[in-house]
């Protein structure tokens, strides 16, 4: 839990972190925290083991009790931006966005402005004392659609507890290549590719992951489909469509050269071709406001690019069946 100006949490060391450095044991529980972050706690005594204080590189056991109780501080260094935000909702805890293609969401190498942080700095300029400014989930560059901001220490430590008991509602809406003949589940581990490093993959040795998929409309040789997620890994579903043989359509990374299909108009061929980021779109999120307790959805239409796709798609199947006519 935490309070409003101090970062307090507790944990037990489980089976699957015994005999591990602390410093990495508590990475993998406090996620949201950046490494050298937590290390900085070990070593200043605000993150205890037992009560006592210890090293990053001491070894910690099963069962043994992790307290944490620190002071907020400015945690980013990024500048703030006037750059317009497409907000859903908000209020003093939550920040609720809608995301357009092509915006990145965190500083990095190659995007050290003109993210959404930079803009969240800008519009709401307490994030700074938030772990990676209030950042809990992320959507890839591009990849549309909604997503929550914390705004306050209740909130983040409640949002990153939703999303790591999966009680937090991410639906999303994708069109993949290929005809699929009815929804299904995809439980496959994920990790990074063995020898691509930018690149996620099924591995045998990656964290479990699990996406659903559902028809929404078939076409020619295209289907419109509507994923849960059950899990939250870098590029899911994007890997877990792939990995079935239904790629999204215009992903750069797992979609393979295009595919065009037999009788595919110009019209589709180009619309097909232009389509240059992935076609997946973050629809509905549902969650547990942090203060008050109460279950709230929020949902956004597709954008005029996927729009655009579906109305080219629906066309071309119109057009097939008038031929066979």
């Amino acid at each position: 839990m935490s309070s409003e100006n101090r970062i307090i949490a507790s944990f037990s060391i489980p089976p699957e972190h015994s005999d591990r450095r602390l410093d990495q044991a508590a990475a993998e529980l406090m996620p949201e925290h950046s490494r050298s972050r937590l290390q900085g706690w070990i070593k200043s005594g605000a993150l205890t083991v037992n009560g006592k204080t210890c090293k990053p590189r001491d070894k910690v056991m099963l069962g043994d009790r992790l307290d944490l109780d620190a002071e907020p501080e400015a945690q980013v260094s990024w500048e703030a931006e006037s750059i317009d935000l497409d907000i859903v909702y908000e209020d003093e805890h939550l920040l609720v966005i809608n995301k357009p293609a092509g915006l990145v969401v965190h500083p990095a190498a190659g995007h050290a402005d003109g993210t959404l942080v930079n803009a969240l700095l800008n519009h709401a300029p307490e994030v700074e004392n938030l772990p990676r400014a209030g950042i809990v989930h992320r959507l890839d560059k591009d990849t549309s659609g909604i997503m929550v901001v914390a705004r306050s220490l209740i909130a983040h430590t409640s949002l990153v507890d939703q999303l790591q008991t999966r009680t937090m509602g991410r639906e999303y809406e994708a069109i993949v290549v290929g005809t699929l003949t009815g929804g299904s589940t995809v439980d496959a581990p994920i990790g990074r590719h063995p020898r691509e490093r930018k690149k996620m993959a099924v591995v045998p040795t990656g964290k479990p992951a699990v996406t659903h998929y559902r028809l929404v409309e078939r076409f020619a040789a295209h289907t419109h489909v509507r994923c849960k997620l059950e899990s939250g890994r870098t590029h899911q579903i994007r890997v877990h469509m792939a990995h079935v043989k239904h790629p999204l359509v215009g992903d750069p990374q797992y979609g393979g050269r295009l595919r065009l299909p037999k009788g595919t108009t110009d019209e589709l061929r180009d619309v097909l071709a232009s389509f240059q980021r992935q076609a997946l779109h973050a629809r509905q999120l549902t969650l547990e406001h942090p203060q008050t307790g109460e279950i709230l959805t929020w949902e956004v239409p597709l954008p005029d690019d996927i729009e655009g796709l579906l109305a080219a798609l629906r066309k071309h199947v119109k057009e097939l069946e008038n031929h066979d006519v």
